[in-house]
């Protein structure tokens, strides 16, 4: 949702838990110059894919006085953790100020629902545009730079950043993908008829028929708040499969303490294809392919060569692993691709 504001609303203030390549300042301090507000999470796909947007707007404006602040409201609870934020920002390369707002205090200010969320700040330090979930960052940039002209900034400024994904493609039609699983007995369900046991382990068994867009796991699993943990003994082993339709898969996993944990991937009844692996997949000796989760964060599985439906079936035998969400990435419809 855009929202262009008419009405003078001066921003909130920045009360954050920690700051990350800057000491605190307020909105105050910053009279004269524009402001991006960025609110994120390392943990979710969606803030990742936006990411770059923002990273590209902070090298290019940065010198016409643009100030951008990143805004770390966590989803999960290990992004609460300094030095897992500290970890993610130095993977992803982020050097502009991050503020980590741990008890959503910021977020709930800025009356934000969903990441990513952008936020423009005018040169009087009033709310000036907003923008909730992906895409639109044409329309970003484009606000951006008015209020970096009437902030005084004379000249030309830099191009457009060009659209870094297909579904970024302004007016494009994408198909309708399965939507985000969450796991956790506070947080989501899962495809078996158990269900969830609040912080017990369930030895879950085959189900007869996989409806779309569920989870069905097999084997002995632990519930938790927001995720299920594989709590099977040595030798044995548990499976998550999901049907979906979709054009590429991640999963917010997670190990147990400082041991990573291994998962196998299979799709359709087969080891999940080199041609198709996601970023986060490497090949084993004897052909499987396979996730080593080694940190808490969003893992790349599958990159389809197109949209359509399949089965993803995720194999553990590391009693340490724990699986947060699965979410599905569209495609762009190919007949409202324009060609010229």
């Amino acid at each position: 949702m855009i929202d262009y504001r008419t009405q003078k609303v001066r921003a909130p203030g920045l009360l954050g838990d920690f700051w990350f390549h800057s000491e605190p300042f307020a909105i105050a301090d910053l009279q004269g110059q524009v402001v991006l507000l960025h609110f994120w999470d390392y943990a979710s796909p969606g803030s990742l894919r936006s990411l770059a947007y923002v990273k590209s707007w902070h090298e290019k404006y940065g010198e016409y006085g643009l100030i951008t602040v990143g805004i770390h409201t966590p989803g999960f609870g290990f992004g609460k953790e300094r030095s897992n934020l500290e970890e993610a920002l130095e993977r992803l390369a982020i050097r502009y100020p991050v503020i980590a707002d741990n008890q959503s205090f910021i977020w709930t200010a800025y009356g934000n629902r969903i990441w990513p969320t952008f936020c423009l700040v005018d040169k009087e330090g009033f709310i000036r545009f907003s923008r909730s979930g992906e895409g639109a960052y044409d329309q970003i940039e484009r606000m951006l730079q008015a209020l970096l002209t009437e902030s005084g900034i004379h000249g030309e400024l830099p191009d457009f950043t060009p659209p870094l994904h297909d579904i970024d493609i302004p007016g494009i039609l994408c198909y309708r993908a399965t939507g985000d699983i969450a796991l956790g007995y506070l947080r989501g369900t899962i495809g078996n008829p158990e269900g969830f046991s609040p912080e017990s382990t369930v030895k879950y068994e085959d189900g007869e028929f996989l409806l779309p867009g569920r989870l069905y796991l097999k084997g002995k699993w632990h519930c938790g708040r927001e995720y299920v943990q594989f709590d099977g003994e040595q030798g044995e082993s548990g499976t998550a499969v999901v049907r979906y339709e979709a054009l590429e898969v991640n999963a917010v996993l997670a190990p147990e303490g400082a041991k990573p944990a291994s998962l196998v991937l299979e799709q359709n009844g087969a080891v999940l294809p080199r041609e198709i692996e996601g970023r986060d997949v490497r090949r084993q000796p004897d052909g499987s392919a396979e996730v080593l989760v080694d940190r808490p964060g969003v893992f790349h599985l599958v990159k389809n060569r197109e949209f359509g439906e399949s089965v993803l079936t995720l194999s553990t035998t590391s009693p340490s692993l724990q699986i947060y969400q699965i979410s599905f990435v569209t495609a762009p419809i190919p007949e409202t691709v324009h060609k010229n």
